[in-house]
């Protein structure tokens, strides 16, 4: 591992997994109650990260702005998605190390995200336990699908919206088996998730899985 200077990924939590499966809201229930520090992957890659990703783009010799809308999403197919997805997630997770050794914290951090893979982390790690990965269900993923406005909604300007949408479901439902799969490979623990109970509730579930870690904070 590269240096770590403040020590911040030796002493960091994981939560990562698939996409719907409330890990953002539950970092951020737990940054309120134990006044842990959350590391919020997406947010720091669709910002942060960006201007790396262009200059990467430009040290391999690819177009600065990546391809387009239509290359992305209607042209492959969700299973080549997943295979991108997965490749550029390595490169990313190189970022976010970055990001944490740059972090002094005298309260353990939470780093939350779907690019915070098993296979990634594990290596890192002292012990499984310092990592958790949320899985959505098949029913309650497509209920999220109907009813969440950011899960439902596809953005990008493509000439077949339909089969974006429809690729981009399936890219994410393969991306949440392989992390489960990854997962159980690495002894790390699978948290599924299936609507029944609310967000404090699946709170209450990681706390304790967590708890060795967060047992000494008042």
């Amino acid at each position: 591992m590269t240096w770590d200077p403040f020590g911040t990924i030796a002493d960091t939590l994981w939560l990562g997994g698939g996409q719907w499966a409330g890990k953002s809201t539950v970092a951020r229930i737990l940054a309120r109650r134990c006044g842990i520090t959350a590391y919020h992957y997406d947010y720091h890659d669709a910002r942060g990260h960006d201007a790396r990703r262009v200059a990467d783009r430009a040290a391999r010799g690819e177009p600065l702005t990546g391809p387009g809308p239509d290359e992305v999403w209607v042209r492959r197919t969700s299973a080549e998605m997943a295979r991108d997805a997965l490749e550029e997630f390595g490169r990313r997770f190189e970022w976010t190390l970055d990001d944490l050794r740059g972090l002094v914290s005298g309260r353990p951090i939470l780093a939350e995200g779907w690019g915070l893979r098993p296979e990634l982390v594990a290596p890192l790690l002292d012990s499984p336990g310092r990592m958790l990965v949320m899985v959505p269900t098949e029913e309650f993923r497509q209920r999220q699908l109907r009813e969440l406005p950011r899960a439902r909604e596809f953005g990008p300007r493509v000439s077949d919206p339909e089969r974006a949408q429809a690729n981009r479901v399936d890219r994410d439902r393969l991306l949440a088996v392989s992390a489960a799969e990854a997962a159980r490979e690495h002894g790390i623990r699978v948290l599924a998730v299936d609507g029944s109970r609310d967000a404090e509730q699946v709170a209450d579930e990681v706390a304790d899985h967590f708890s060795p870690y967060l047992a000494n904070l008042s």
